[in-house]
Parts: C-alpha cells; sequence; structure tokens
C-alpha cells in the first residue's frame, strides 16, 4: 500500500493522452498543472496555491449570491458524538459506512466515553445546536451556511473527485412552511447552475434525483451535473428537501402566527472541491489544463504592436482577457487589467470598431434613442468611432472628467460593462454606419 502512495507523489514527466487513459490523463493534469498532490496519507489529498485560487473564485461567487439573499455563515463543530448522529436512522443507515471515528484522545490514549464522529456533514450537529435559536415564527426562516472541510472514509480515491477529506459549503436553513422550503432548494440550485455555467463555462443540466440516490434522511434531491469529456455525467451540485424529516428527529420547533408548535421545515445544499475537478475533465486536453477566464488565477491581456484580426480572434479562442494596441496608453491597461478581475474582457477602441463593422450588420432604420440625451449619444458615437475620452474632450469641447461620467451614465443606462458594449449598442442599433 505505502509503495502506491509512493507511486503516486513521483514527478509527472509526460501527460497521458486522453484517448489512451482519461482517468490517467486526469491525475497526469491535475498534478502536472500543480492544483493538488497526494499527501502521503492514504486518501487526503492537499490542495497547491494554483488549486487552492480557482476554489477561492468559487467560494467568493457563491458567498455573494448567498449573501445577497440574506444567508449568513457559521462555524459548527467538527466532531459529532454518536448520540446525535444516530437519531436520524435513515440518515446515519446511509453515512455509517463513511464515517470517522475518535475513540481516544491524551498522551496516555485514553478511551473516550462515547466516540465522537468526525463530521461527514454536519445535520446531525446543527440539528441540536440550531434549535436553541428558533423559537417563534418571527426566527424564521433561518439560513445558515458554512464553509469547512469533511471526511468520509473513501475506498477508492481521485484527486478533488472522491478523496476522504474535501472542502466544500454546506448551506442549512429551516423554514415555517414546505413550500417556503422547496422554494429554498430550488433557489439554491439555480445559483449551482450559475456557478458552472457562469464561471466555470460548463453546460449543465437540472433534474432531481432518483430514490436509490437521494440523499439519505431526504424528501427528494435536485442536482446539477454537467458532462465531461470521457462522456460521462459529473454531479457538480445538489440541493434536498428534508421536509420535517430532520426537525422532528431533534425537535426544531417553533410557535406559529396561532401560538401552536409545529416542526420546522428544512433544506441542505453543498457544492465542493470537486468543481476544480469537473473544470480539468471538461475543458483539458492532451497539451493540459485550460481554465475559464472568471476563475483563472493568471489573467493574461495581450499588449502588442500587431493589430491583425486573426491575432486578436486567435488571442481570445486561447483564453486572453485583453487585447490593446501599444499605442492605446496606460488609461486604457488599466481599465482592461480591472475588467479582466471583472471577468470581462476588453480590446483596444481601434480594433473594436473595426471588428464590429465586420460581425453587424446595421438595420435600415436607427434603434429608439429616448433612452439617452442628445451629449450622450454623441459620445456614444465617438466611442463607436474609437476615439479615446482625450480625443472626444477635444472634439465636443469639453473635459475629458465628463466624457468619463456620460460615459459611465451611459454604461449604467445600456447595462453594459464598457466601452465595447457601448460600441457594440451603438452599430447593432444603426446609430453608427459603415
Amino acid at each position: 500500500m505505502k509503495q502506491e502512495v509512493e507511486e503516486q507523489q513521483d514527478f509527472v514527466k509526460e501527460v497521458t493522452k486522453m484517448s489512451e487513459d482519461f482517468d490517467r490523463w486526469y491525475t497526469d493534469v491535475v498534478r502536472k498543472a500543480e492544483l493538488a498532490d497526494w499527501s502521503g496519507v492514504r486518501g487526503m489529498m492537499v490542495v497547491r496555491p494554483y488549486g487552492w485560487a480557482m476554489w477561492e473564485a468559487i467560494m467568493r461567487a457563491f458567498d455573494d449570491m448567498i449573501k445577497e439573499s440574506g444567508h449568513e455563515n457559521w462555524a459548527f463543530p467538527l466532531l459529532i458524538p454518536r448520540e446525535y448522529l444516530v437519531k436520524e436512522a435513515e440518515h446515519v443507515q446511509g453515512f455509517a459506512p463513511e464515517v470517522a471515528w475518535v475513540t481516544k484522545a491524551g498522551g496516555s490514549m485514553e478511551e473516550l466515553e462515547e466516540p465522537l464522529a468526525v463530521r461527514p456533514t454536519s445535520e446531525t450537529i446543527i440539528g441540536p445546536l440550531i434549535k436553541r435559536y428558533i423559537q417563534s415564527h418571527r426566527d424564521l426562516p433561518k439560513l445558515t451556511n458554512q464553509w469547512n472541510s469533511v471526511v468520509r472514509w473513501e475506498t477508492r480515491s481521485r484527486l478533488f473527485l472522491r478523496s476522504r477529506e474535501f472542502w466544500w459549503q454546506e448551506g442549512h436553513t429551516f423554514h415555517a412552511s414546505g413550500d417556503e422550503a422547496m422554494a429554498e432548494a430550488n433557489l439554491i440550485l439555480g445559483y449551482y447552475r450559475s456557478i458552472a455555467e457562469d464561471w466555470l463555462a460548463v453546460p449543465v443540466l437540472a433534474g432531481k434525483k432518483s430514490p436509490a440516490e437521494t440523499f439519505p434522511g431526504a424528501v427528494y434531491t435536485l442536482t446539477v451535473e454537467g458532462l465531461m469529456r470521457d462522456g460521462l455525467a459529473l454531479q457538480m451540485g445538489t440541493s434536498h428537501y428534508f421536509g420535517q424529516n430532520f426537525a422532528r428527529a431533534y425537535d426544531i420547533s417553533f410557535s406559529n402566527r396561532e401560538n401552536a408548535r409545529e416542526l420546522c421545515h428544512s433544506t441542505s445544499w453543498g457544492i465542493s472541491t470537486r468543481l476544480v475537478g469537473a473544470l480539468v475533465m471538461a475543458h483539458g486536453d492532451d497539451s493540459g489544463l485550460i481554465v475559464p477566464p472568471r476563475v483563472a488565477p493568471v489573467q493574461v491581456i495581450v499588449v502588442t504592436t500587431f493589430d491583425l484580426d486573426e491575432y486578436v480572434v486567435a488571442a481570445f479562442q486561447n483564453g486572453a482577457c485583453g487585447f490593446l494596441l501599444k499605442r492605446s496608453g496606460p488609461t486604457l491597461l488599466i481599465e482592461a487589467i480591472r475588467a479582466a478581475r471583472a471577468g470581462d474582457a476588453l480590446i483596444s477602441p481601434q480594433l473594436t470598431v473595426r471588428l464590429l463593422r465586420r460581425v453587424l450588420a446595421p438595420p435600415g432604420n436607427p434603434g429608439p434613442t429616448v433612452v439617452l440625451t442628445t451629449r450622450e449619444l454623441e459620445i456614444v458615437r465617438a466611442v463607436a468611432g474609437g476615439h479615446t475620452n482625450a480625443e472626444i474632450a477635444g472634439q465636443l469641447t469639453i473635459s475629458p472628467g465628463t466624457v468619463k461620467t456620460h460615459i459611465a451614465n451611459v454604461q449604467g443606462k445600456l447595462s453594459v460593462r464598457n466601452r465595447v458594449g457601448i460600441a457594440a449598442w451603438a452599430w447593432s442599433t444603426g446609430h453608427v454606419r459603415p
């Protein structure tokens, strides 16, 4: 067994071709790209800085989503008393084979009075604790989330996809009605879909798990699953509706509006570092790792004297987040850096105009102009013509600061992120003609 672990830690000289051995290719890419490696403790991985940076980008995106909808981050204990774990019979039956137990402690290795489970998931420790903070319907909904690691004693391990310890978020929410709890499960599933498709660029299918695949103790489980390059689907996030099952087991109840005691309806949901593995399997090729811009730890902006269209296209096809001509100046470079950090892309205005002329055919009549003032339309046409703020200021005899303010207002009215969006709107609506 020790020999197998040592072999997993050797240096990856060549990446195995995907067509020859997909599993080996995947492990080679993860290790050669320095995303993660085996730790020497069987089934346990170490996530390296490049891989953790991708997980951090996912964490930030999802944390922003749930905070906007009123969820709060908590921290619950790592160790769970056995009496808590066994209260929900179906739940403990589903997780029993994967639970790691602490039975001794201290320098003298004294036997504990009661074994403590290392959390495989936190429903059974959160239930007995959260009931302290729920007394009335006014305390609901209680929307909790925590970022942590869990341990499941897997017999077969793959980096990111299946390891004995992994990192994730687990949300646990408590509601006054079943309808509200089911709406919560659907809301989170939508967030997971956004993470997969908008951030990881992995199309997914959303649906309900079969009874055999439903989370232990849940009424039903919702899932988003993506197709990997080996032709198999990968579960990328799950959201569970428990009905009153866990509330009944742990007596999580509240006084309703009629002052009668009633059990809560609850949900739980989670995504994990498995998403980093999904990214590798969905986008990688025989050359190695390909990372979508919004989660890429390193963003590339091409600055060059060459302005051929095919160079621009090739740069973006290979993951560039910006393409600027050297004469664009420092102000535009700063704007491009900010755009890249926001997951956007920026092209030099001169190139934008030429490319838009090629790909957009303006309609016969200009689109409606009521959304913008006369001055704003003048500035929009100048932006679409590839002019800088200083040039526009000179043409209209106003200050560059005023031009900047007008451009910010136009971006807000058109719901676009930058000058490229303004130019595209101008060309597509016929406000600028070839």
